[in-house]
């Protein structure tokens, strides 16, 4: 009746979807103005400033639903790779109660590489 690798797809992708559409509704309620900073003193174009919201709003919910959710957890990959470049500079430092201080993105980066890699399973919009 139940395969337990289904189920834990749809506990992954629930979990990961669910996560992030916090931090993208908080960024559309209280803007970009850190994130954009960022974007511009890392020397790149104001205009990537909005992909925060297409990784952390969209892709979220296509994750969370399992519509396409391989793509849109590869756009959040790319979302968390550029986060963890302009937050931290993928350096390894630690924070201060010894874990890395970069933990949060890159288990969101490493969620959505599992996503990517395993899919929706059965229990999706568009399953196989």
């Amino acid at each position: 009746m139940f395969q337990s690798s289904d189920i834990a797809k749809l506990i992954l992708r629930l979990s990961l979807g669910v996560l992030i559409l916090f931090h993208g509704v908080y960024k559309l309620m209280h803007g970009l103005s850190g994130v954009k900073a960022m974007v511009i003193s890392a020397g790149l174009p104001e205009f990537l400033t909005y992909g925060v919201y297409v990784g952390e709003l969209i892709a979220p919910i296509f994750i969370i639903l399992g519509l396409y959710a391989r793509i849109a957890a590869g756009v959040l990959a790319i979302n968390m790779l550029m986060a963890i470049f302009l937050a931290y500079g993928f350096s390894f430092s630690l924070a201060k109660y010894g874990g890395l201080a970069m933990e949060s993105p890159l288990l969101f980066f490493i969620m959505s590489v599992l996503v990517s890699m395993l899919g929706s399973g059965r229990y999706a919009v568009n399953s196989k």
